[in-house]
């Protein structure tokens, strides 16, 4: 996710187009679907999709056409030279076993483990690299500089735009179009399904409170947090929990830098750090900070360590960040 500051400004300027990940480096976010039913969790109403997957279990025949954010994309026949440009995509790719599909991804994308890891980047992509890896298909969360999934596509390769998630049926609708896109149908449906199953099982799970907690999310030092516009923030939302950013955060597309005087004197709650990895964040090194030791999230223990990466991507490890979340909410309110 980093140099963490340009970061921010790449996924404003993403989410203002259309709409943080890390690895001692850095990743994105934007928008884009449908579906749902209500859930009910602890004291703020909170809905997420429960349907089940609409896509069929059949495996597509070629050609298929996906729509993507840059419009109708057809894919000739079954992909076997996938180039994923995204972490994220990389990410849902593995899960639906489209794995041994890809030939490269991003410098980003380090995980899975197996992925095949190169030096190409979303935000100034090699067209020249990726044709000469016959790559018959892109998948990328944005035409970053504006012409090369352009380039691509008049050189005959397929390229898939999906952008950030803002919401979970994003998410799904994201993995369904991959599944169909990579004859993988089955294993999307099914990871759907999963994660569905998961993502309720979790605000099921949560302790009733009084009124929602208060919390602040840090994507890095200098204070920048997200608001309920992104997704992370909306996972915040449907967990019942409150924003302190929120407040603040007109006009900065979701990633408002919040002042240190403006989180003392708003003294959350709870406190999520998603910069442990990039910049060795930590309880400790918090609490070393002026006037910090005396927040009501330090004093109570209430400092969550969160996976920079994981608290950054809309993949299917969002189920491992809406746990790591219960279990702090769980902790203070049981305490």
């Amino acid at each position: 996710m980093f140099i963490r500051k340009s970061t921010v400004l790449l996924a404003a300027l993403a989410i203002a187009a259309a709409g943080c990940g890390t690895s001692t480096a850095e990743s994105d976010p934007n928008p884009d679907s449908p579906a749902a039913t209500t859930t009910p969790t602890t004291a703020a109403a909170t809905t997420t999709s429960t349907e089940a997957p609409t896509t069929t279990t059949a495996a597509p025949a070629f050609p298929v056409t996906i729509e993507a954010a840059n419009g109708a994309i057809e894919i000739p026949a079954r992909p076997t030279r996938i180039v994923s440009m995204s972490a994220t995509h990389t990410e849902m790719l593995y899960a639906i076993g489209a794995g041994d599909q890809v030939v490269a991804v991003d410098a980003f994308s380090n995980y899975p483990p197996e992925a095949p890891v190169t030096d190409l980047t979303g935000f100034a992509p090699n067209v020249e690299a990726i044709v000469e890896l016959e790559t018959d298909l892109v998948v990328t969360d944005g035409d970053w500089d504006g012409s090369s999934m352009g380039a691509l596509t008049e050189l005959g390769v397929p390229v898939l735009i999906l952008p950030a998630a803002l919401n979970f049926d994003d998410v799904y609708s994201q993995i369904e179009r991959l599944g169909l896109a990579t004859d993988r149908v089955a294993e999307a449906t099914v990871l759907v399904a999963e994660m569905r199953s998961e993502v309720e099982e979790v605000l099921a799970g949560l302790p009733e409170s009084a009124e929602p907690l208060t919390f602040y999310h840090e994507l890095d030092a200098t204070y920048y947090s997200v608001t309920s516009e992104t997704f992370v923030g909306h996972i915040y939302s449907l967990m019942g929990l409150a924003n302190i950013a929120d407040a603040v955060g007109e006009g900065s597309f979701g990633y408002p830098q919040l002042s240190e005087e403006y989180i003392l004197e708003s003294d959350p709650a709870l406190i999520f750090l998603a910069d442990t990895l990039c910049c060795g964040v930590s309880r400790e090194t918090l609490a070393e900070r002026p006037g910090w030791d005396t927040l009501t999230a330090v004093q109570n223990n209430a400092v969550a360590e969160l996976n920079d990466d994981i608290a950054s991507r809309w993949g299917p490890r969002v189920v491992d960040l809406m746990e790591a979340v219960a279990t702090a909410v769980s902790e203070l309110v049981q305490n």
